[in-house]
């Protein structure tokens, strides 16, 4: 069952025990089901607003983003004004039928107050312990998946590592005699070689430079230049100051490869491809595009191969609650675009 639906049942089951726990639990006590009846029907919507608000408002938005300032501002307003409405509800609509004597005590009596604030609170607990456990269950399946992705990637570079310095050497032979031969050949071969020291060497690290991974994918455009001439159109456009920010390294590769699978490499006409790197105050942003003759179809593995699930599938494990995912498909391009909020 998907998450979202799970998360509905959820609620519904939760909120009608509620309900119920309100009429007939509390009426029992008493025999007055009327009374809890009006009780529990006054009492569940301001119970389900300031629940809903604290854990999946002001808790994912604001206090698990670090702004702990607008959390505690945004809780208190709110809690004011439900625990008035219910001060009010209860002192003009449930005293003057049920018990005309609890009005002597004033409206804004402290007592009266905490006591609705507990009331409050006690369901907005019960109702957050659900989600904390669920939060809680879900970091360990990511931190369990992030390690045998980590495993299988080491097992698959150890795999690939015959020789690295043989390789290096070999192609820094094939660079000097290049160099003197046909200088366009030899900064082919510096490009690979930089590419290769990245995939062997730095990509390693569980995050690198962003400037690190940019440059990567530079190298990676320069010797698919070499393939595609004056075809290809590429560019790699930086706005802000991106020296200091880390990314999970080849997480963006997959993206650009896919420009030139399904985009430069199925293009009669001359393709595009641009890569634009947004520094904000916190956050970044990474929009990758390309030239695309012809609509794509929805079974198309430009939307679902492996390379794009697997991209989302490390976002989800690497930021989760912290980075945006979004496709677009115009008539004659595709942009797929990934915001990553800035660690403070």
């Amino acid at each position: 069952m998907q998450k979202p639906n799970r998360g509905i049942i959820f609620n519904l089951i939760f909120w009608l025990l509620y309900f119920l726990y309100e009429w007939f639990g509390l009426a029992a006590l008493s025999g007055d089901y009327r009374l809890y009846f009006v009780n529990a029907c006054m009492a569940l919507p301001l119970s389900f607003i300031i629940s809903y608000l604290t854990v999946h408002v002001f808790i994912k938005k604001f206090y698990n983003k670090g702004e702990r300032l607008k959390f505690w501002f945004f809780q208190i307003i709110v809690t004011l004004i439900l625990l008035l409405i219910r001060r009010n509800i209860n002192y003009y609509i449930i005293y003057p039928e049920f018990y005309p004597a609890a009005q002597k005590i004033p409206l804004l009596s402290f007592g009266k107050l905490i006591v609705e604030l507990v009331n409050l609170y006690l369901i907005a607990g019960v109702y957050a312990l659900f989600y904390f456990v669920q939060a809680w269950y879900e970091e360990k399946q990511r931190a369990q998946s992030l390690l045998q992705q980590k495993t299988m990637a080491e097992l698959e570079l150890l795999k690939s590592q015959v020789q690295p310095h043989f390789i290096f050497n070999a192609l820094n032979n094939i660079y000097s005699t290049a160099l003197k031969t046909s200088p366009e050949t030899a900064k082919l071969v510096a490009h690979l070689s930089s590419f290769l020291n990245y995939n062997l060497y730095e990509a390693k690290q569980p995050f690198v430079l962003l400037t690190s991974e940019l440059a990567y994918l530079k190298h990676y455009i320069e010797l698919q230049k070499n393939r595609y001439g004056s075809k290809l159109d590429a560019a790699v456009n930086i706005y802000g100051e991106i020296n200091e920010l880390y990314i999970a390294p080849l997480l963006l590769l997959p993206l650009v490869e896919n420009c030139f699978k399904h985009g430069i490499a199925n293009s009669i006409s001359p393709g595009w491809i641009r890569i634009d790197v947004v520094r904000q105050e916190d956050q970044f942003s990474i929009k990758i595009e390309n030239s695309v003759e012809g609509k794509i179809e929805p079974g198309d593995p430009k939307n679902d191969g492996i390379g794009i699930k697997n991209v989302q599938q490390r976002l989800q494990l690497i930021y989760p609650d912290t980075h945006e995912w979004k496709m677009v498909e115009g008539l004659h391009s595709y942009l797929v675009i990934i915001k990553i909020m800035i660690s403070k």
